[in-house]
């Protein structure tokens, strides 16, 4: 295979794209590893995190609701405002 057609299949340098691979995997792994996954015991972790996600997940929800609420009180009237004072004028 020439160089072209590696660097094609690759999508940039070999070298280039590996180190990115490399980094990118490392990042990966520590958010993976801040939820609680560990690569040897792949099976346990993503069970333990979809019954802690599920235990607070109610929780989280009535957290949301309320900012929701709190924000949208101030967002809708000025969007609203913002609709009427640039509507299309009649003519």
């Amino acid at each position: 295979m020439s160089n072209d057609t590696v660097t094609r299949i690759f999508g940039g340098s070999p070298l280039a794209v590996l180190g990115r691979l490399v980094l990118v995997s490392i990042l990966v792994g520590v958010i993976l590893s801040a939820l609680g996954l560990d690569p040897f015991d792949i099976i346990r972790s993503i069970e333990r995190l979809l019954r802690s996600i599920w235990d607070m997940g109610f929780d989280a929800f009535r957290w949301l609701w309320r900012y929701f609420l709190l924000g949208a009180a101030i967002v809708i009237p000025i969007w609203f405002i913002m609709r009427l004072v640039n509507a299309p004028r009649g003519k």
